[in-house]
């Protein structure tokens, strides 16, 4: 402690020496008596001012190269080529734009330093270069925005009608997946019919959802277009296939969706990856809870044939557990008001007894 004490009494009166020194000067200047002197250092500063950015481009351009070690492959689906074209296409218009300013920064200080001869010019107004730097980032910038209007609305557009549905549900710690059945058509919901087996509260008093099953995997064909059906559980949660470029909030009480195509199968990715451990994954990007970090899905891409033989292998959810057959609100209400009646008869004999 008291060396902290110290410490900060040393820094104390270092600064206010600092400002005691920098009164005195502004005094002299006052008085008119300050003379100005240039040494070695305004040389020094004024070279600083290229050395510095060079040293700066050259680590920015070595990091780069480091860096592009770690980067995301080619998306994997259609939307995400889309996605990458803009990004990169925002990403050169931004560096360009840095470049140039910062250029002429530096350049300004280097050219432009301290000389006593140097008399300095003043513009109080200059309206051809005020509209330059008006309308040159205006025109840029309705670029962008157009062009990042069209990506988002080509994604979030019409979902085609042959998509395959796969609903997916997150929840404190793990990621749920159903699909439609044979039939493709989803049956409905309803989180009061939640319980231990039926975890997604399937509603099965409506024939569509007689074949619908829970898978614990995501099998996805290549090459057709998907619609995901999201919704939350408990908390907020967030769908994220990073090799997909996909994301999209999973939110209590509010479903959302997102459809994409992929275009590689995860053979094809092992492939072009040289990885033969390579998954897709969905991970959750919304803080969640203490065991956020486990939730992850994974995702396997594979051709046509193979998905139609897998899907066509799978059980329905009622086939495993017959006795949900026809359980819907209905069901729920009579078992409740049957459970109410027993308490009250329970309650009436134990007032007689």
């Amino acid at each position: 402690m008291a060396n902290l004490i110290l410490g900060l009494a040393i820094v104390l009166i270092f600064v206010i020496l600092l400002m005691l020194f920098r009164i005195q000067r502004l005094v002299s200047v006052a008085k008119g008596e300050h003379k100005e002197k240039v040494d070695g250092f305004n040389n020094l500063n004024a070279n600083l001012m290229w050395i510095f950015p060079l040293i700066g481009v050259i680590a920015a351009i070595w990091y780069s190269g480091e860096a592009a070690k770690n980067f995301l492959p080619e998306a994997s689906s259609i939307h995400g080529q889309q996605t990458d074209s803009l990004f990169w296409s925002s990403t050169v218009v931004i560096l360009i734009m840095f470049v140039i300013t910062n250029a002429a920064l530096f350049y300004f200080a280097f050219r432009y330093r301290y000389k006593k001869e140097n008399k300095a010019s003043f513009f109080p107004e200059n309206h051809k270069l005020e509209i330059a730097w008006t309308i040159t980032p205006a025109i840029i910038l309705t670029v962008l925005v157009f062009y990042g209007n069209k990506v988002w609305w080509d994604i979030m557009g019409e979902v085609p009608k042959d998509a395959e549905v796969v609903e997916i549900v997150g929840q404190q710690f793990a990621w749920k997946t159903r699909y439609p059945g044979k039939d493709k058509k989803m049956g409905n919901y309803d989180y009061r019919l939640i319980d231990a087996t039926n975890e997604l509260g399937i509603d099965f008093g409506h024939k569509d959802a007689n074949d619908d099953f829970v898978s614990g995997k995501l099998v996805l064909p290549v090459n057709r277009p998907i619609l995901f059906k999201i919704r939350a559980k408990d908390v907020l949660h967030s769908v994220f296939a990073p090799h997909f470029r996909l994301k999209m909030d999973a939110v209590p009480g509010m479903p959302t969706q997102f459809h994409f195509t992929p275009t590689k199968t995860t053979a094809q990715m092992r492939s072009e990856l040289g990885n033969p451990k390579f998954n897709y994954e969905i991970a959750c990007t919304e803080i969640c809870g203490k065991g956020h970090y486990s939730m992850r899905l994974l995702v396997e891409v594979v051709e046509e044939a193979e998905y139609k033989k897998w899907y066509a292998s799978q059980s329905p959810f009622l086939k495993d557990n017959p006795e949900y057959k026809g359980r819907d609100l209905k069901w729920l209400r009579k078992k409740k008001n049957f459970a109410s009646k027993k308490q009250e008869e329970k309650t009436a004999h134990a007032k007689i007894d």
